[in-house]
């Protein structure tokens, strides 16, 4: 497994059993545990000391100095020591400055996660949730990156912070999609005020808001939820490559095409528990065909007359 996965995962404390043997086994795994269980140490009331992350560095260089002695190039052995200092320095400042929790799901992963007052968020594939979990009865903002459906709890003002625009709303219920190009937010509950550049609206439930290659447009929704929390993904209206780009993230695999012109209007949808269904399904109305080549390779290309 690569070693920087191992690592960034570890560093969350979200490794499975199968990763953490193998982060056991990579050069320095020993090391690196020494450094977290020294970053944990600290004391809040330690913060604020100068010579903190001096004690830190110190313990860093004297775990190193335990390992065994090998005959070592003098400049390799420098950048060494350097380079595994700018990780324990990394470290120390990860766990004693970072307020911020993130929670993000890889391809063909969903999960709901339970904010500090109650409140619900539904992550879809390849999303990314963080916020301030100490700050939040002062400030209940969640940024995004990806696609989440919110079920708020009542109370103050409740924010979603977007690369694309912003999402204002008091209890509701609400799906946000921020993807390359694409932003999008639907109200299916209560009020939600939606601002991107110049373009700000107060959408109703049923309202859609969407920003699609820098064009706007509003329409209106029956759904009472969005469709991929039941593992349908459903389009109106977009650019083929959008729907490709969704079944990518939903089924981890990897898309090409032949003589397709990616550009082209589709309205339809898929389902998430069957690929080949998923990709006639798309394919079909389209008319164009695929090819299974491999477990994460498929290509689709123009039907032959």
């Amino acid at each position: 497994m690569d070693k920087d996965y191992l690592l960034q995962k570890w560093l969350r404390n979200e490794l499975t059993d199968e990763e953490r043997e193998a982060f056991s086994k990579i050069e320095d795994a020993d090391f690196y545990n020494e450094i977290i269980t020294s970053a944990k140490a600290f004391k809040a009331s330690n913060f604020s000391k100068v010579d903190s992350f001096e004690v830190f560095k110190a313990k860093a260089l004297e775990t190193q100095n335990k390992k065994p002695v090998y005959k070592l190039n003098t400049k390799k052995y420098l950048m060494r020591i350097a380079s595994l200092l700018v990780i324990a320095f990394g470290i120390y400042f990860l766990f004693v400055f970072n307020p911020n929790t993130q929670i993000e799901t890889l391809a063909s992963e969903k999960t709901t996660i339970e904010l500090p007052d109650a409140s619900l968020v539904s992550l879809n594939a390849y999303s990314t949730i963080s916020f301030n979990k100490k700050d939040w009865k002062e400030n209940r903002l969640v940024e995004l990156d990806g696609e989440a459906y919110f079920k708020v709890s009542k109370g103050g003002q409740f924010d979603v912070k977007t690369q694309e625009g912003l999402v204002t709303v008091v209890g509701t219920e609400f799906n946000v999609k921020q993807r390359s190009n694409y932003f999008e937010v639907v109200c299916f509950e209560g009020k939600v005020k939606v601002v991107s550049d110049t373009i700000s609206r107060l959408l109703q439930a049923g309202d859609s808001y969407r920003i699609l290659n820098n064009m706007f447009t509003e329409t209106t929704t029956a759904s009472i939820k969005p469709k991929w929390t039941e593992n349908i993904s459903e389009f109106v209206s977009v650019p083929f490559k959008e729907v490709l780009a969704e079944l990518e993230r939903q089924y981890n695999i990897e898309v090409t095409f032949k003589d397709v012109n990616v550009n082209r209007i589709f309205t339809g949808g898929f389902m998430h528990n069957d690929l080949e269904s998923a990709l006639l399904s798309i394919t079909q109305p389209m008319d164009m065909t695929f090819e299974l080549s491999s477990d994460n390779l498929v290509v689709i290309h123009a039907k032959k007359n």
